[in-house]
């Protein structure tokens, strides 16, 4: 077999053929990464080689059949396989010597394509910015590719003594695998029967992006195997031998080996330097345990999308890849534009649809020959199970972060947000949460969006604390006091008291003042903040947290409209900013608040942790280091916006508002009786099981704005400044962590290098690097042939 290996490659390099085909490759190559501005490396302007992985399997479906195309067939013209076959040769050892022959060639012509790397690695920002460990294993997806197109241009050549006609068979047949099976499963009729699995696309994504799957592998093997052996039987025939002798027989063994050990074993491993496709065995156990099928659909499509929705759009794929990979093929998913092929009223039906089931589009800028044009995208999802959907938002918005930070906040995100949207989807009993009522708290209008939101995932109402059963509190997973105005009886208290000691979840939404815009107002524009009497501070204090009786005056505030004049009778609005009204940008690393937009608050007060033994405090939320506290009682006046507040009476340590206390606590009704009015048998314990609970100093946070005509807005959304903030996910984010035991939302904390070109550089040297990574890798090709020929011009010389 060496020997036949020695031959092929010494004659391929001995033709012009050869070198030719080769430079064609690199130069077309060239030009797509590094000219063409729609696949072009610098203008995706991320340190990586997408492109590169993405575009040469189409130019292999030319170069691979070019090179192996006079493999058999050029023996079977000339009449020279037979003279082949006299020697003490084996088919096997012919075709195996032939194929490996090929391969390597496959391989020289990739080698110059590291200068790509080289580039990019240069350019990176950084410099050096390169996960060189995904780019070797997707030179490795490469390499199978290479090896199974190899073995389909063989088994062409084998069949025709043309070799254009085997390049033709060869080039349809590549394409076929790596694309037609594709096309075949969007058939209607075909669409359950996960046709595209039969193709070759499907692995080699999976594994060009850095992660070798052992069944993408033995897919891979058997591909080679089945044209090997397809080769064999033709080869068999042409010399009237027995078509299934031992070579034969032997692959064919080796075939059905490697399909019944795929069967039952399989791992994958992870390149990339982050391990960013290694999902965490939480994820692995939700989708192993999926009792039914479960459909993703992906709305982040279309042409011309920037850079950044390019790979926000690749990442989603390879998350839902790897998902899918331990779903035992339970989850599907499809990628669609939902306004593709519609007319402006149908899109426009569309766009009310979509925002109903909680999907908001985004209006992006696309550059094109006539300028900028507007162009509307959903970074959204779907996940459908069963009669149920639940939207999963792809691109995490937050304040004061540049679009490349945003984006890879994004792709950090996406682990938990397909698997805590899968699970919901799926898992059939919903945890009950409890929101109280009773004390003036906030109204089911004003708590719309939040009940809403969460009923896609829990069984959600309101809690009467004076009436509820114990027993019947005991079976919530979570209660939720929602910014009360009137006093706790101990009654009340003892029955939270107890529900905590019995491992249960508690979220305090607690305002301590009394102040309110609109009382501001309605009362000549002022209004005395008071404390509330909620009779709850014995009982925080115990639990080891203490709000105080203040207001946070902080410089990164919210607007408000004031009435500035009046022109023509007309008032003349304008927004102001308003001190009470803070904007807390989440700064802690905790998968509660990792990454959210800044939340919107309405007079919040400071928060005072204190050590109580068997408790772990966490603080979530602070104020901005640029406030001030102002204690109750105090008279707020709206006369102080027409003043310019002083930045250096504004300079404080930022101030604790919310905070998240777990662990044992000791309870306060400890060597009390209990209170009157409890018909119930509640032993009483003195320290709690295992428990949680977060206290936030403003219960607006909680709240969605109501508009004049009574109907609610999305909560975190601000009608005035039409800004959308962060309190949505944080409550969604603060009822997983409370009610979910499994810890999925740890998955928050992943991280992910951010991995960008140096566009300055870019900018100043564009042209120099079109040229070498252009010029270069044809330039090494000439410098080989030239010394190859002079090699052979020596050698035979002597």
């Amino acid at each position: 077999m060496f020997t036949i290996l020695k031959k092929e490659i010494t004659s391929y390099l001995s033709s012009l053929v050869a070198y030719v085909t080769i430079g064609v490759f690199l130069l077309v190559l060239g030009l797509f990464l590094w000219v063409f501005p729609e696949s072009s490396i610098l203008e995706y302007g991320y340190a990586g080689l997408e492109s590169l992985f993405n575009t040469a399997p189409y130019l292999f479906m030319f170069l691979i059949p070019a090179i192996t195309m006079r493999s058999l067939a050029e023996e079977r013209r000339e009449g020279t396989y037979e003279l082949l076959a006299t020697r003490p040769l084996t088919e096997w050892q012919i075709v195996g010597g032939k194929y490996l022959a090929c391969v390597v060639l496959v391989l020289f012509a990739l080698l110059p394509t590291l200068v790509y790397a080289y580039s990019v690695s240069v350019l990176g920002n950084p410099q050096g910015n390169l996960d060189t460990g995904a780019i070797t294993g997707s030179y490795i997806g490469l390499f199978l590719l290479g090896a199974a197109f190899t073995a389909i241009g063989l088994f062409a050549s084998s069949i025709s003594k043309n070799q254009i006609i085997a390049f033709t068979i060869a080039v349809f047949i590549c394409y076929f695998f790596y694309s037609g099976f594709d096309s075949i499963s969007q058939l209607l009729s075909l669409q359950n029967w996960d046709v595209q699995r039969l193709g070759i696309t499907q692995h080699y994504e999976s594994v060009s992006r850095g992660v070798l799957d052992t069944r993408d592998l033995a897919y891979f093997v058997l591909l080679i195997l089945f044209f090997l052996a397809l080769t064999l039987i033709v080869v068999a025939r042409q010399q009237q031998k027995p078509v299934f002798n031992r070579s034969v027989l032997g692959l064919i063994t080796l075939y059905f080996a490697i399909v019944l050990l795929t069967q039952f074993i399989f791992t994958r491993i992870d390149f990339t330097k982050e391990k960013r496709f290694t999902l965490s065995p939480i994820s692995r156990n939700v989708m192993d345990s999926l009792a039914q099928p479960v459909k993703v659909t992906v709305y982040l499509q279309g042409k011309d999308l920037p850079g950044g929705m390019k790979r926000l759009q690749r990442e989603t794929m390879d998350m839902l890849n790897d998902l899918q990979a331990y779903s035992h093929r339970k989850l599907q998913y499809e990628l669609v534009n939902p306004l593709e092929g519609q007319s402006q009223q149908q899109q426009e039906q569309t766009l009310q649809n979509m925002q109903a089931q909680g999907i908001e589009p985004t209006n992006l800028s696309v550059k094109t020959d006539n300028g900028l044009s507007q162009k509307i995208i959903f970074p959204a999802a779907v996940v459908t199970a069963g009669q149920r959907q639940i939207a999963v938002k792809l691109l995490q918005t937050r304040m004061g972060l540049d679009p490349d930070q945003v984006l890879n906040n994004s792709v950090q995100n996406l682990e938990y947000a397909f698997t805590s949207s899968i699970k919901k989807a799926t898992t059939g009993g919903r945890p009950r949460i409890g929101f109280t009522e009773g004390h003036h708290e906030l109204a089911d209008l004003q708590l719309n969006d939040a009940l809403h939101t969460l009923a896609d995932g829990f069984e959600v109402g309101r809690v009467n604390l004076q009436t509820i059963p114990f027993a019947g509190m005991q079976k919530l997973k979570l209660l939720v006091i929602p910014k009360p105005e009137q006093p706790f009886t101990e009654l009340e208290k003892f029955k939270m008291d107890q529900y905590l000691m019995r491992g249960g979840r508690i979220l305090w939404a607690i305002d301590q003042v009394s102040a309110e815009l609109d009382s501001l107002r309605g009362h000549g524009g002022e209004q005395l903040a008071f404390p509330k009497q909620l009779n709850l501070d014995d009982q925080l204090f115990r639990y080891g947290v203490r709000i105080n009786y203040d207001l946070i005056a902080d410089l990164n505030c919210a607007q408000i409209p004031v009435t500035t004049g009046n022109i023509g009778g007309q008032p003349q609005i304008q927004m102001v900013p308003w001190l009470f009204y803070p904007i807390f940008i989440p700064t802690a690393k905790h998968p509660v608040v990792k990454n959210l937009d800044g939340i919107y608050s309405q007079f919040a007060s400071t928060i005072d942790t204190l050590t109580v033994k068997g408790t772990r405090k966490t603080v979530l939320l602070t104020s901005s280091p640029y406030n001030k506290s102002l204690t109750a009682p105090k008279t707020l006046s709206l006369q102080a916006l027409e003043q310019e507040p002083n930045p250096r009476e504004f300079q404080s340590t930022p101030k604790k508002v919310g905070v998240l206390l777990e662990g044992r606590f000791p309870s306060n009704f400890q060597n009390r009786p209990v209170p009157e009015g409890m018909m119930e048998q509640v032993p009483v314990l003195n320290q709690s099981q295992p428990a949680k609970m977060i206290v936030l100093s403003d219960g607006d946070i909680l709240k969605n704005q109501v508009s004049t005509d009574g109907s609610p807005f999305p909560l975190g959304y601000d009608r005035y400044t039409q800004q959308t903030f962060g309190n949505k996910n944080l409550l969604l984010n603060m009822v997983d962590y409370l009610t979910d035991d499994s810890g999925l939302i740890a998955l928050r904390t992943k991280e992910i290098q951010i991995r960008l070109l140096n566009r300055a550089r870019i900018r100043n040297e564009k042209l120099y690097w079109q040229l070498v990574n252009t010029l270069v890798p044809l330039g090494i090709v000439l410098l080989f042939a030239f010394f190859q020929h002079y090699y052979r011009k020596q050698q035979y010389a002597r």
